[in-house]
């Protein structure tokens, strides 16, 4: 468990430094007020996609340990951790240059698109871990429940 709440703290303070980050750097490249950045969501989606998600495993965890099927947590762990932070550097970068008043390319969205699902992915698999965890949770209280 307390590798989650690691991962939810370091995701915080990622989060948090990326908005510090936007505020910033659009400030000093004098970029309007107002327009639309990609470099703007980087700080929402890992706050919520990473901090806050990272909290609510936790709690999953302690009530019904997902960790009991080791290889499905792990695999989450892995999948969703590459996505978003794949995801979170690609919004970056594409965030960056437009602020930088360069073009973006294929290449990135490419990348952001893998990030995705990756993300999706890892998803799934947490899922299929949760609802694993929950059956096991709920027959081992019908079993109390019986004696």
């Amino acid at each position: 468990m307390i590798s989650l709440v690691r991962t939810a703290l370091i995701y915080m303070v990622v989060g948090v430094g990326s908005g510090l980050f936007y505020r910033e750097f659009t400030k000093l490249n004098n970029f309007a007020e107002g327009e639309a950045t990609q470099l703007g969501l980087v700080h929402t989606h890992l706050l919520t996609l990473g901090f806050i998600m990272f909290l609510i495993v936790l709690v999953l965890e302690k009530t019904f340990t997902l960790s009991q099927s080791p290889k499905l947590f792990t695999a989450f762990q892995w999948l969703y951790n590459a996505g978003l932070v794949l995801t979170a550097g690609m919004l970056t970068w594409h965030g960056s240059l437009t602020v930088l008043g360069e073009q973006s390319n294929s290449m990135i969205a490419g990348l952001a698109g893998l990030g995705h699902m990756l993300l999706t992915a890892g998803m799934i698999v947490f899922f299929v871990a949760l609802m694993k965890a929950v059956r096991i949770a709920q027959n081992e209280r019908a079993a109390e429940l019986q004696r």
